[in-house]
């Protein structure tokens, strides 16, 4: 799988060579790819699961968008770490459980920026909630980009042994 998914963006990518380093391509492209998955999930949970109504599980009450969010967002988090794993960013040196550990941190830190995105977007300014998680997830995005680059899979400076 991992082979034929960097054969595809490898192929796609001559035309975006000007615009972006490969590694950023094949993050746009796994991301976006993963992006399209979350919003079918989103709005499957949203329109077809739980029909726009509240849930309610035990004593915690969902609004309808945010138990999509957070069925949509189990998904990603699960198909977006193994595509920057064993895609994007082959060449971070870190442990796999560390990466993991990170990549938790980095999507918490990430899915609780959507959640008030969203939550202002719809409660305030009352837009429809599927337009508003599209709104949310361009700005999580660029923010979740330089996350997992710069802290989660990061390549760690080989130390040099002292004279």
């Amino acid at each position: 799988m991992r082979n034929n998914i960097l054969a595809l963006t490898d192929f796609i990518y001559p035309p975006f060579r000007k615009l972006m380093p490969l590694q950023t391509f094949r993050y746009a492209a796994c991301g976006g790819g993963n992006m399209v998955l979350g919003f079918l999930v989103f709005t499957g949970v949203f329109h077809f699961i739980v029909k726009q109504k509240e849930v309610v599980l035990g004593l915690i009450a969902f609004k309808s968008y945010s138990f999509a969010l957070f069925c949509s967002s189990t998904v990603v988090f699960i198909v977006g770490f193994l595509l920057n794993k064993y895609v994007v960013f082959t060449t971070s040196n870190l442990r796999g459980r560390i990466q993991f550990f990170r990549y938790f941190l980095a999507s918490m830190s990430s899915l609780c920026i959507n959640y008030v995105v969203l939550n202002g977007l719809v409660l305030y300014l009352h837009i429809f909630p599927v337009l508003a998680q599209v709104i949310a997830t361009v700005i999580v995005v660029t923010i979740s980009f330089f996350m997992q680059q710069y802290f989660t899979f990061k390549v760690k400076k080989e130390e040099s042994p002292a004279p």
